[in-house]
């Protein structure tokens, strides 16, 4: 059900009291035995408030010290690149990590001048460190929650390869960091804050001269210029605030970024779906404010707080579907890419609009379907077997224009420009692009849906076959494939995914929350999607029932 001020302005809202969230951050102590106050790695590293116990100093000084240890027990010596992006927590963690890696003896590279980071450029630095042989390994840290509400903060770690670390790399720093939680902490070495920026480890250098430098190597950065597109850019107050100045003056693009303000309440933002302040780029409420301008510009996007999802806003489409855009995205790279090796392939999440699908087989791709995560790609873009990585979520990235990595994490700010050279080289914005691929590939229409259940209901679903899943229709149409392993790369979906011809669903729990996700789409309009989810919760349910449950 939507907010009755969703899209309204925040300003409407009490502002999210910021000396309060920080006090909190420093004075209150979580309680290892409570489940709630511990550190949990989800896709997205650790999150949580202050206020509710899940971020505090005593986190991120515990996990901070795993990540040292995990350093040590695999033999990374080389620097850490640290970021944070500009929710009100990220700075007071920022501190509380650096004390603890400048007493591990780290070497720390750090924004000059204290500005901050997106999480692509920390991938992008990563791995340009790394590609000389012989030399002690990178890694790095971005304090960020992504788009969470203003009270949140979030640590997260990207470990050589310079994508999101996978479950075992998580796992083992979620348990070490919540031993030194359970142990009071002791095992945590921790100098002041003061010692830690005047130490030898600590180095200072500007992120965006190496990045933005390197842009015109992954994009054609001319086309774009030569165009005179009229670009708008909404930073959502984030990280990539102080990057599009650079971009513009380097490339000579007419850009505009038509809100530079930083505030860490965020009342500058548009209230979301259910009435809170969220920076959330994919949604429309979200982003309400830069649609409202979609005609100032021929390409308009924005980007969460830490630059690592794009929305992008068209004159004539207004804020494209995620999944719309991947698609259209995926038909322009591989037709436009002649540096790119013949049998890369394009990889997108199982919960990602079937369409990929169907472009990927007009283009004589293969098709690399993978798990929730974007962790799940980095192997892929590292070795360039991946052309084009993207999710559900309005995250994606891809290789450069010689079919080499550029980063292996998500990347808003090279999908927000890949949308104006779509526009400028073909004359036609990503939206008209995508309503083009429809009439080829068919007009699906896709929701996400939840649904109750309990917390034994959660783990039978997590724990399905395909073969516990009934029926053998969906829609209307004979099931041709039932999946609880992403055919991509044989790993556990958490869940079950169920494909007819012309529609499927994948339903999945949630990791917080008394529910499950039931992702739909159908290529037959909304009266056979409304049947598919009617007959995805009728399957689900008497998977339940036959388990027990």
């Amino acid at each position: 059900m939507v907010h009755p001020l969703a899209g309204k302005p925040a300003s409407n809202l009490p502002p999210t009291d910021v000396p309060s969230l920080v006090s909190a951050y420093y004075t209150h102590r979580p309680d290892p035995a409570v489940p709630s106050h511990r550190i949990a790695f989800g896709t997205s590293g650790h999150r949580g408030s202050a206020l509710a116990h899940s971020f505090n100093e005593h986190h991120i000084l515990a996990v901070t010290q795993a990540v040292c240890d995990y350093r040590a027990a695999e033999n990374i010596a080389g620097p850490l690149f640290m970021g944070l992006d500009s929710h009100a927590l990220s700075r007071p963690a920022f501190a509380s990590a650096l004390e603890v890696l400048a007493a591990n003896r780290v070497t720390v590279v750090l924004q000059a001048g204290g500005g901050y980071t997106p999480t692509p450029v920390i991938s992008h630095a990563i791995l340009r460190a790394n590609r000389c042989a012989g030399q002690p390994l990178a890694d790095g840290i971005v304090i960020t929650p992504s788009h969470n509400p203003p009270e949140d903060g979030g640590f997260k770690y990207n470990p050589p390869h310079g994508g999101p670390a996978d479950q075992a790399v998580t796992g083992w720093i979620e348990r070490r960091a919540n031993a030194l939680l359970a142990d009071g902490l002791n095992g945590v070495r921790r100098v002041s804050v003061e010692k830690a920026l005047g130490a030898t480890t600590t180095c200072f250098q500007d992120y965006r001269e190496a990045y933005v430098a390197d842009l015109e190597n992954i994009l054609d950065m001319a086309l774009i210029a030569d165009a005179a597109l009229r670009i708008g850019v909404d930073p959502l107050g984030g990280a990539a605030v102080d990057y599009w100045d650079p971009i513009a003056q380097r490339y000579g693009l007419t850009l505009e970024v038509v809100n530079p303000r930083v505030d860490p309440t965020f009342s500058f933002m548009s209230l979301d779906r259910d009435g809170r302040i969220r920076m959330d780029c994919s949604s429309r409420y979200a982003m309400a404010g830069l649609i409202d301008m979609k005609d100032r510009f021929d390409v308009a996007f924005g980007n969460d707080t830490d630059a690592d999802r794009h929305g992008i806003v068209t004159p004539t489409s207004g804020l494209l579907n995620p999944n719309h855009f991947l698609a259209a995205a995926v038909y322009y790279l591989f037709r436009h890419r002649p540096g790119w090796p013949s049998n890369c392939r394009v990889g997108k999440t199982l919960v990602s609009s079937a369409i990929i699908d169907r472009v990927a087989a007009a283009l004589g791709r293969g098709l690399w379907e993978v798990p929730v995560g974007f962790k799940w790609f980095v192997s892929g873009l590292l070795d360039g077997t991946c052309g084009f990585a993207g999710e559900e979520s309005a995250g994606a990235s891809f290789l450069r224009k010689n079919g080499s990595v550029w980063c292996t994490d998500k990347d808003g700010i090279v999908m927000g420009l890949l949308a104006c050279e779509m526009t400028a080289r073909t004359g036609k914005d990503p939206g008209g692009l995508y309503r083009e691929l429809t009439e080829s590939f068919g007009a699906p229409v896709y929701e996400r849906i939840d649904a109750p259940a309990t917390g034994a209901q959660k783990k039978v679903l997590r724990e399905l076959s395909a073969g516990d899943i009934p029926g053998g229709f969906l829609g209307g149409e004979p099931i041709v494939a039932r999946l609880s392993r992403a055919p991509g790369n044989d790993a556990p979906i958490g869940g079950v995914k169920v494909v007819a011809e012309n529609g499927w669903f994948a339903a999945r729990p949630s990791g917080t929350e008394d529910i499950y996700k039931i992702y739909t789409e159908s290529f037959k309009g909304d009266a056979h999607l409304a049947r598919i989810q009617q007959e995805a919760q009728q399957m689900v349910g008497e998977a339940f029932k036959a388990a027990g449950v």
